[in-house]
């Protein structure tokens, strides 16, 4: 059986938002829960896929008992690790939504799915009153053309009313600590390290905050609704549980064995570097994201890793359908540039997204939505740092360790034991840095803490042991124990205190997302007020410290040598690189990390408030529309009464995209084509135009059978009339001297963009990029559009960029201009236009949509007169109408 959940695509978390009721408890320190031992019923969902009908739902819904009419709160998400900040998506209700039931699973998908909690429902009558239910909630996929309700109730505006602001913070884990006491009950308590927790300090304090996330430990499936209640109540945490064996492929099989080694620009050459992709861990990985699901509409992300370039992440079989859930956000947030810019890369490259820059903001345009891109690196918890420093000096702990490396000048590592964090590059250059620099033998050591690998890594024990035998070899190298590794967890309060005397932090990692450790150490040494770090130039962290000496920690030579430079240094230059340093991580703490993140999100969100968003496809191929609130699908049948009533009617075609498929390879017209064509014309209150870019030989050529059918061809330059063999010239100039200035460009291109030609037509020149390699191609095609632009500022031409093309053509000239012409030549012959039926699938007859919403105005038609401009595609346009794809606009020229 498969059951078919439309949802939001995440790399390691999820959205789960939904409405209303308001939660004011003041969240406990810890609780205890005692479960009875009776085991709980706990209802599964059974749906038979048959039954489903493929329409959308609103987020709001589907409640237990199938109220439609509750109004959602406004709610706001941040899915962290892949997150999202949100509000709730609400789409029109279905006529033909079945009631929703209480549903059971099979048995082989009970293994892969346990109930949906979803928040903040109003207790039913058959619930207490002092618990809140959680109850399931199911949503299918649909598509537009099911839904001409206008009520704009329905649709996303902030206009919506709304009682209460919500941030709901969904993460992998919940920032809790758990623990199964002696006597079976469970004790929870608040993780105050977790960096999710810490990020309400950002936020409004009037804001109520509530986390959706897994716990650490297994929760029996008869214990499991008990729980999620007691946290919810106490806590305002969401557990969501998974099946062990989910668990398991989900996230130390596809999170951690596929995508952690390769956004670390590993590559599975071998099984020693990485697992092979694996089809049943990325249903696994599926299946796991399908338990955080909801839609939602203010969505912003956050991922705390790199983003490997793209000619590493086209490796990755499963490239385009989590890019393309990626994007289902309206806000995607990168420590650096760097990531960002290679996650842009890929949505070009992959998916041919181009990205805009306008005031200082990125932005990619998907589906009708500007998809926001943030550049901002993560901060730490200020407050909690300074409080766990004075604890260490109370406790004595830094007294202590003074005292112990008395006489020493103290260099710190403190990493996690995993393949990327260079522990054995940093040994290395802590032993050349003695060899080459001898005076400090004896006096340098190097405290080298390792945390306890996060989970099951790639050959955990093989790193390990490869650094205890560095440490040995080097200790009895230079006849005293320059290397003090420290393999044992160690309290915060002595970590902090060994950050209190080191004069130097060493971070050596090949590949890490951001790396707060310089930040904790640069807090911690404000009381000497100096400090310096000697940092990989591939962490997250170096470009936000431009005092930190930055090495390539696979130049050991060199990364010695910073060594001995940083702890050689004056101490009036320590004092200024920390004063620096500390300026900065002072003022970007995690709550100005987080207040920023939700004020750029509110900014992109503006625009979305607008429109209706639509959610379309299924798993991973799920996507957010956001489309004007009347486009709707064009249905002959229910145009035909207006058709048939009309007294003059036009009908302009576009050709490629429209009639012809874009990657057909002949490009002649189908004999279906010409049958219908043929058919149209017969009826003499019809007047039929081909409207394309093709030059007008080739259109001339390819429809002389059709003789009653109109041609503009070039956009428009040269019109044909139906029944008529001459063709007139549309623009106003005739001077084509530009040309001579155009083509030694365009040729110029052509010689270094391996895959691109010329098109030479009449009245136009194109450059065409679409078999040239895509980066390379866009990149030429913009310097083309620059240059041109320059070399003919003074020449009577336009010069536009298209899909894979660069065209220069005479000013005037478009789709909507003939379309003009078409119009006022009919009504000055007294042959005035009552319906119009115009269908396009490109850039270009945007213009000619536009031309024909405006022709009423322009007193070019009727004054009752009809027009239904049709788009090819559910896309943003201009149009009100869409056919699917090119084989839809044949069947229906067909019918009519």
């Amino acid at each position: 059986m498969n059951i078919r959940l439309s949802r939001y695509g995440y790399i390691w978390a999820n959205i789960v938002v939904s409405s209303a009721s308001e939660t004011t408890d003041t969240p406990p320190a810890s609780v205890t829960v005692n479960l009875p031992s009776a085991p709980l019923t706990n209802e599964l969902i059974d749906v038979n896929e048959e039954a489903l009908p493929l329409v959308p739902t609103r987020l709001d819904e589907v409640s237990e008992k199938g109220d439609l009419d509750e109004e959602p709160t406004k709610e706001t998400a941040f899915v962290s690790s892949m997150g999202a900040w949100s509000k709730p998506l609400r789409f029109p209700p279905s006529p033909t939504l079945p009631e929703p039931a209480t549903p059971k699973l099979g048995v082989s998908e009970a293994t892969l799915r346990q109930e949906l909690p979803v928040m903040g429902r109003e207790p039913s009558s058959s619930t207490s009153s002092s618990s809140r239910r959680l109850p399931r909630v199911m949503t299918v996929p649909g598509n537009v053309s099911e839904f001409d309700d206008d009520d704009q109730a329905h649709s996303v505006s902030s206009d919506n009313p709304s009682s209460s602001d919500r941030m709901i913070i969904v993460a992998n884990r919940l920032p809790l600590k758990a623990e199964r006491l002696k006597n079976g009950s469970w004790s929870f308590t608040w993780d105050q390290d977790a960096l999710y927790l810490q990020l309400k300090d950002g936020l409004p304090e009037d804001m109520e905050v509530l986390y959706v996330g897994s716990l650490t430990v297994d929760v029996e499936s008869q214990e499991q609704e008990e729980v999620a209640q007691i946290l919810l109540e106490k806590f305002k945490c969401v557990p969501t549980f998974f099946p062990p064996d989910l668990h398991s492929k989900f996230y130390y099989g596809f999170c951690k064995k596929q995508l952690w080694p390769l956004f670390h620009y590993m590559l599975p050459f071998s099984p020693q570097d990485g697992k092979r992709f694996d089809r049943s861990m990325w249903e696994a990985y599926v299946a796991a994201n399908k338990l955080f699901f909801q839609r939602v509409v203010e969505n912003g992300l956050f991922l705390h890793s790199p983003f490997p370039s793209s000619e590493i992440y086209r490796s990755l079989p499963v490239r385009e359908e989590i890019l393309k859930a990626l994007l289902n956000s309206d806000l995607i947030g990168f420590h650096t540039f760097d990531y960002a810019r290679h996650f842009l890369a890929c949505c070009s490259r992959m998916l041919g997204l181009e990205y805009q820059s306008k005031r200082g903001y990125i932005g990619l345009e998907y589906y009708g939505r500007t998809v926001g891109i943030k550049i901002m690196p993560v901060g730490i918890d200020m407050g909690r740092i300074q409080a766990v420093m004075r604890c260490s000096e109370e406790e004595g702990k830094v007294t202590e360790l003074r005292r112990r490396y008395e006489g020493k000048t103290v260099l710190l590592g403190i990493d996690d034991l995993d393949v990327f964090k260079g522990i054995d590059l940093k040994l290395l250059a802590m032993e050349q840095m003695l060899k080459q620099h001898p005076s400090w033998r004896g006096k340098a050591v190097l405290v080298q803490i390792v945390n306890p690998a996060r989970g099951k890594r790639i050959d955990t024990e093989k790193i390990r042991g490869e650094i205890e035998e560095s440490c040995r070899r080097i200790n009895e190298a230079f006849g005293y124990q320059p290397i003090v590794y420290i393999d044992t967890p160690i309290s915060i309060t002595e970590m902090n205190a060994y950050y209190h005397i080191a004069e130097c932090v060493v971070v050596t990692a090949v590949r890490d997302g951001m790396n707060l450790t310089p930040y904790e150490y640069i807090v911690c040494r404000q009381g000497p007020k100096k400090s310096m770090l000697v940092v990989s130039e591939f962490i997250g962290c170096s470009p936000s410290l431009s005092g930190a000496i930055r090495v390539n920690p696979w130049n050991v030579e060199a990364t010695g040598e910073a060594l001995n430079e940083a702890i050689s240094m004056s101490d009036a230059e320590k004092q200024l690189r920390h004063e620096k340093h500390f300026r900065y991580v002072s003022t970007h703490d995690v709550a100005f990390w987080s207040r920023s993140f939700l004020q750029d999100l509110e900014r992109i969100c503006v625009d979305h408030f607008k429109k209706r968003c639509w959610g379309m496809g299924i798993s991973f191929g799920f996507r957010v529309v956001a489309l004007d609130p009347n486009f709707r699908k064009l249905s002959i049948p229910s145009i035909v009464s207006d058709y048939k009533r009309a007294k003059r009617r036009v009908m302009l075609l576009d050709y490629d995209g429209t009639l012809m498929p874009q990657n057909s390879i002949n490009k002649a017209p189908s004999q279906e084509v010409m049958n219908f064509l043929d058919a149209l014309c017969e009826d003499n209150k019809n007047s039929v135009f081909i409207v394309s870019g093709r030059g007008r030989d080739s259109l001339g050529k390819w429809f002389s059978p059709c003789k009653n059918v109109g041609i503009a061809a070039e956009h428009g330059y040269f019109l044909k009339w139906p029944g008529s063999e001459e063709w007139e010239t549309c623009g106003q100039g005739t001077d084509f001297g530009w040309m001579q200035i155009v083509e030694p460009v365009m040729k110029q291109y052509t010689e270094s963009t391996d895959g691109s030609s010329i098109e030479v037509k009449d009245s136009a020149l194109v450059w065409q990029y679409r078999d040239a390699e895509q980066g390379f191609g866009s990149l030429q095609a913009k310097e083309m559009l620059d240059h041109l632009e320059s070399v003919l500022a003074n020449e009577p031409v336009a010069v536009k960029s298209g899909h894979y093309i660069v065209e220069v053509k005479p000013q005037g000239v478009s789709k909507g201009s003939v379309s003009e012409k078409i119009f006022s030549s009919m009504a000055e012959e007294g042959r005035p236009v009552d319906f119009v039926l115009c269908i396009g699938d490109d850039r270009s007859d945007e213009d000619m949509f536009e031309a024909i919403g405006n022709a009423m105005s322009k007193n070019l038609l009727c004054g009752d007169a009809l027009v239904f401009a049709c788009t090819v595609g559910q896309k943003p346009s201009k149009a009100k109408y869409y056919l699917d794809d090119t084989l839809e606009v044949q069947q229906s020229m067909d019918t009519s």
